[in-house]
């Protein structure tokens, strides 16, 4: 949202979902069909040459991850649909339970989600104004779910699934088409559900520039490529040291989930819930960089790709001097750690390109950048701090101690009772129109980091939202406090 020279607001874009927009989610489909099949086909090859070795390990990747994420997928839908009047009847409950189970006993949870999302799009295109962002934030909603249940999938599936494979080729010497299938898949998988994580995570907001399809695509190839290399560094190492390879990933996952506590992320409502999402972090920091925190990166995220690189190269260089005679000649060895070499400085390369061309907010890498991931941008800065109001629902956050600290309460904050009036009369400040529909005021400072933290911990205020959507034409608008702006605090009113 941004607003004029002259100090009065600018009614916040309007997006509209576009051709490219669904064709996104049709691609996205094809992916995640890819990896799920591709996988399925060679557990049943490996069965039926009787790999038992081979096929359990390729199974278990399979179904366990997929029963965690679609058991979250059923428990989201039904909490949500609940909070709908039509599942108040009892016969609309018990439908609507057996026609969510059945789709997430099929493991369709997530296929399902995607159809709904390119539904509730196409109508975006199809209804009025006021009706069309009605369905595209539903929609948004929708992609939000979509997309953290399939980050959270790739990376319990497809990452030790690809550096299993992998390991498998390496020990076999040579690399069979099925093999060969189910790597690329689940390696394109994690490259693009990171990049769709981030192209979602910001066109969710009207306070960020949204990223365009060029830098989604040199995402995927940066993801792709640092990935690669870092999976085959892996497999290579895990090929001859077995059970040093599973202390060097507990030790690396340690560090990395030590290194996120004390960069004091918000993300839940408890510290604990805190600890065990970090936790879960960590896991994503064993493979690739994921920013968790707002404000500089730029060292941050130079730290740990030199840790990255240097891991990489002690782990292939301990292969190529200690693996067996057998296993490869020293030219094809050379290659592959040439290849590893190549593919992180590709990764790097294509970081490059994303960060100085095709960053949201501009060049991150200039002299005058001050930072580089998920800032606000120059049109943040024009923000009146009288009043702000998101066009998208957004989730409670946490206040922290400090926020605690620097924020004043309801009583603090009011004017007192005898005050001696200044002469000088007071600057007239433009008032903002209400908004249309409902408006859920929060009297907390909005958090600057957008990573649909509580959407995904608390949905309590999501479940409100859903409510209102069932009763109101216009979607509801949700306004947080501006901190340091007493004025605004003394005007709240009692939230819905």
């Amino acid at each position: 949202m941004a607003a004029e020279s002259d100090g009065t607001r600018v009614a916040p874009r309007c997006p509209r979902y576009s051709l490219r927009d669904g064709l996104w989610v049709v691609a996205a489909l094809l992916v995640f069909f890819s990896d799920g099949a591709s996988d399925l086909w060679l557990a049943a090859d490996y069965l039926q040459r009787h790999r038992l070795n081979c096929f359990w390990p390729t199974v278990l990747l399979v179904l366990l991850p997929s029963l965690l994420t679609q058991s979250l997928s059923f428990s989201w839908a039904v909490t949500d649909r609940g909070s709908s009047p039509a599942a108040a009847r009892p016969c609309c409950r018990l439908c609507a339970w057996c026609v969510q189970g059945s789709i997430h006993l099929l493991q369709l949870g997530q296929v399902w989600r995607y159809l709904r999302a390119l539904y509730l799009g196409l109508q975006s295109r199809w209804h009025s104004e006021q009706q069309s962002r009605h369905f595209y934030w539903r929609m948004m909603f929708e992609s939000a779910d979509i997309s953290m249940l399939r980050l959270l999938e790739t990376f319990l599936k497809s990452a030790p699934q690809l550096v299993l494979q992998l390991c498998i080729m390496v020990q076999q010497g040579h690399v069979e088409p099925l093999q060969g299938l189910s790597a690329t898949a689940s390696l394109l998988s994690l490259a693009w559900m990171i990049a769709s994580y981030q192209k979602v995570l910001r066109d969710s907001r009207d306070d960020k520039m949204p990223m365009s399809y060029k830098g989604a695509v040199v995402q995927i190839l940066w993801h792709l490529f640092t990935i690669a290399a870092r999976a085959l560094a892996f497999s290579l190492f895990a090929s001859v040291f077995h059970l040093y390879f599973g202390i060097f990933i507990v030790t690396h996952w340690c560090l990395m989930t030590f290194w996120i506590i004390q960069g004091e992320t918000d993300f839940c409502m408890s510290r604990w819930e805190e600890i065990i999402y970090n936790m879960v972090l960590g896991i994503i920091y064993i493979f690739c960089w994921f920013n968790v925190r707002e404000g500089r990166t730029r060292c941050r995220m130079t730290t740990y790709y030199i840790i990255v690189l240097s891991e990489n190269a002690v782990l292939t260089a301990l292969w190529y001097y200690y693996r067996p005679d057998y296993m490869l000649s020293d030219f094809y060895a050379l290659l592959i750690v040439c290849s590893v070499l190549c593919s992180f400085a590709l990764g790097v390369f294509f970081m490059l390109i994303y960060y100085s061309l095709l960053h949201p907010n501009g060049p991150m890498f200039g002299p005058s950048s001050s930072s580089c991931v998920f800032t606000e941008g120059h049109e943040t800065s024009r923000v009146p701090e009288l009043e702000v109001t998101e066009s998208l629902p957004r989730t409670l956050p946490r206040t922290t101690e400090q926020e605690r600290d620097m924020v004043p309460g309801d009583r603090d904050s009011c004017v007192p009772v005898f005050q001696v009036r200044s002469s000088v009369p007071p600057t007239p400040v433009t008032r903002v129109p209400r908004a249309q529909g409902p408006v859920i005021r929060i009297d907390l400072p909005r958090k600057k980091y957008p990573a649909w933290d509580a959407h995904f911990i608390d949905r309590r205020l999501r479940k409100t939202i859903l409510a209102l959507e069932y009763t109101s034409p216009a979607t509801p608008r949700v306004q947080y406090r501006t901190l340091g702006t007493s004025q605004e605090v003394m005007e709240y009113e009692t939230t819905v």
